[in-house]
């Protein structure tokens, strides 16, 4: 990273338009006033941040400042908003009129109807139709129905704050869940009788060993890890290859090629840096890597530095200059004048968008060119983040770098919290009913398994990724900063393949699919696929139940379409979207293929999967 800019902090006291109509050499000096301010006129009190950390460590990280701006807003709208309480009291007198039906039919047949929505699967088994669990169970959706119209659709609500509300509001109800309690669980009861308390025993035991696990963790013991049946480098990241490079930010890892001959074209893979790259290299029947491989490609994989306290100063444009670019330099020592397929996970497709566009705007004759790009599961506007916005504001963020700045990252633990929270009904409740109180462990598998390998995240980088994309949004509104100049994704005129996923947490398909709006492309091949974030994307052949929707790729100007009217018009086909994937970078590939090169020695470092994926 440049120096000089090594200190710099984002500035947000200037438009963008003030650096149009401006000669080239005026538009970079303005961008620099644009983009940074010095540290020493942000001024930060020490007191402040140690107490914030404190609070942050009380709270878990959530700011109270922000929930009770939230709830002070709601609470003064709807006592402004005469007209929704009266539709409140008209579903509060209709809810009352359904019991009468309901108890009479409770009363002579023992049984009840309890009406359940598609994504809550708490009350659909039989035993919940039965009395008094029924009632139980009507009582809370009752509840549930109430407070969801009482939180949205307030007139004067900010949508930040109707979200937030809504979001606790479910939260603390979802405590209270009949289905959590052995008591009031028909299912808990009824495998208690069964096993003759040995399913609560089993459970009891469960919630040891996971307590005994999480007081390991906290204590910096790698303990925990040991009892995954899948390790790394042994049953996960197994695909053939070599470590060709390391740096500070990332080891390169060059796949050994599985044909005789390759296509011209090398795929470099940017995974994000909040997470372990091997979910692309899980076990040998799903791993995307090695399908690749077989089918031809030559492959390179960028494996992120899990750095700890002591990488805390480090940004996003490192991440760029040392991590992205680098990256390519070396393929293009590797394989002189032969451009590359790149493609992008998560926070890494974002950060191939941002890459991209910089080197389109500056180009770089060391560097590989880039010929297509592929974003999986990749947000490049973040306007419409889905859940995770809630944790995005001024006041969140505040106590977010207070946290980070006394440890110097943010720890993996700290992020899987954020994420349970935002699916907590299936990731914790369910959980702790399956687990504690029927006794039944769910079967570990390898999705699992790396979900549970956490990363950190430097202290820097976090604070201005969340602020300049989540909170800002500079990258799709023009003001986000490469080397000081600013870059524009309509730059970006390659071939594009775009992947989404039906329930995606962390990038709304429709969130990933404006990608449409910000680039200058020709062709923007989009494909959604079943699955969420990364069930999604970890979709390999022959999976049960998997599918994908997809239209032609080339577009005209003039002829976009919504989100909503593409998947109607949107042509659905059974199976994965990985066989299609590869059709399409054959297609972009060039059409005679060249032999196959063995990994020089002279540029091995080390046998796959490398160090920096198993440092803990």
């Amino acid at each position: 990273m440049n120096p000089t800019l090594k200190n710099l902090k984002p500035r947000r006291d200037l438009p963008v338009a003030t650096v149009t109509n401006m000669t080239v050499p005026q538009a970079d000096a303005a961008a620099k006033k644009l983009c940074y301010l010095d540290s020493d006129q942000a001024g930060t009190n020490t007191l402040d941040l140690m107490y914030q950390s404190a609070l942050a460590k009380l709270t878990g990280g959530l700011s109270p400042t922000s929930l009770s701006v939230a709830m002070q807003e709601w609470m003064l709208q709807l006592a402004m908003s005469p007209g929704h309480r009266i539709e409140l009291l008209a579903l509060l007198r209709r809810q009352a009129a359904e019991w009468g039906p309901f108890m009479a039919s409770a009363l002579n047949s023992g049984t009840g109807e309890v009406s359940v929505t598609e994504d809550d699967s708490r009350f659909n088994r039989p035993e919940w139709s039965h009395w008094p669990y029924n009632a139980f169970a009507k009582s809370f959706l009752q509840v549930q129905e109430f407070w969801q119209q009482a939180t949205t659709g307030i007139r004067g609500v900010t949508p930040h704050h109707e979200h937030v509300v809504s979001f606790t509001a479910r939260q603390l109800l979802d405590v209270f869940s009949p289905s959590n309690y052995a008591a009031t669980n028909p299912e808990v009861l009824r495998a208690t009788i069964e096993s003759k308390g040995n399913s609560r025993l089993m459970g009891w035991t469960h919630w040891l060993e996971d307590h005994a696990k999480h007081r390991q963790k906290r204590r910096g013991s790698s303990a925990h890890k040991e009892d995954s049946p899948y390790k790394v480098g042994r049953d996960v990241a197994v695909t053939p290859g070599k470590v060709v490079f390391r740096n500070a930010m990332f080891e390169l890892i060059q796949y050994t090629p599985q044909t005789e001959t390759v296509y011209r074209e090398p795929l470099l893979f940017v995974p994000s840096w909040i997470m372990k790259y091997y979910i692309l290299d899980l076990s040998p029947h799903n791993s995307m890597v090695r399908l690749l491989v077989e089918q031809g490609h030559t492959v390179f994989m960028m494996s992120w530095k899990n750095h700890g306290a002591e990488g805390r100063n480090l940004g996003m444009e490192d991440y760029i200059s040392q991590g992205l670019f680098v990256a390519l330099e070396q393929v293009a020592q590797r394989m002189p004048g032969i451009p590359v397929q790149a493609v992008g996970y998560c926070l890494g497709g974002t950060l191939l968008s941002i890459g991209a566009a910089a080197l389109e705007r500056n180009p770089r004759q060391a560097l590989a060119p880039i010929q297509s790009i592929t974003l999986l599961a990749a947000q490049a506007d973040f306007a419409d983040p889905g859940e995770l916005g809630l944790f995005i504001d001024d006041s969140q963020l505040a106590m977010l770098d207070a946290l980070m700045w006394e440890q110097g990252y943010l720890d993996g633990d700290q992020m899987a919290a954020s994420f349970q929270l935002l699916n907590s009904r299936d990731l914790i409740w369910s959980h702790i009913m399956r687990e504690y109180l029927l006794g039944v462990r769910r079967a570990p598998n390898d999705l699992m398994s790396w979900n549970a390998d956490t990363t950190r995240l430097p202290y820097r980088m976090h604070s201005e990724y969340l602020r300049h994309l989540y909170l800002h949004n500079d990258l799709a509104e023009g003001r986000y900063c490469v080397g000081g100049h600013l870059i524009a994704l309509s730059n970006i005129k390659l071939p594009m393949f775009v992947l989404g996923t039906e329930r995606d947490h962390v990038s709304p398909w429709k969130s990933v699919y404006k990608i449409h709006f910000l680039v200058d492309s020709d062709e923007v091949h989009f494909v959604l696929a079943s699955g969420g974030h990364n069930s999604g994307v970890v979709s390999e052949p022959d999976h049960a139940g998997r599918s994908f929707s997809f239209r032609p790729g080339q577009r005209q100007t003039g002829s976009y379409l919504g989100p909503d009217e593409w998947l109607e018009k949107a042509t659905v086909e059974q199976g994965s979207w990985w066989p299609h994937w590869h059709k399409w970078l054959a297609l972009h590939s060039s059409a005679k293929k060249i032999g196959a090169s063995a990994i020089l020695p002279e540029h091995v470092l080390a046998d796959a999967p490398g160090q920096y994926v198993r440092e803990a």
